[in-house]
């Protein structure tokens, strides 16, 4: 059964910043200095970037002193990755399908 794709979900991802920061989350916990060395952007600019992500369910903090960590929540972007796998699976199914022009 075909289920809708999370739009606000993909427009979060659809910045070409917060995608580069779910990429190096994906693979490690990194803490806002180092997405700054990583990405080279203004800390302010990946702040705010942080903060939509976080709101959006895609990343969890984890204080750690001074310090706030970034984590990667897998299940949201399995979530979205199964959706895409339904999407594709309709469209397999419907290939054949055509409807006629009045």
């Amino acid at each position: 059964m075909l289920t809708s794709v999370d739009t606000d979900l993909i427009r979060v991802l659809a910045d070409p910043l917060r995608l580069q920061i779910v990429t190096l989350l994906a693979q490690e916990t990194l803490c806002t200095t180092h997405l700054v060395e990583e990405t080279g952007a203004k800390q302010t600019n990946l702040s705010n970037h942080l903060r939509v992500l976080r709101e959006a369910g895609v990343v969890e903090t984890e204080p750690c002193g001074r310090f706030t960590y970034y984590k990667l929540r897998a299940d949201v972007i399995a979530s979205l990755a199964g959706q895409f796998a339904d999407l594709a699976e309709s469209a397999r199914t419907a290939a054949g399908n055509k409807r006629s022009c009045p």
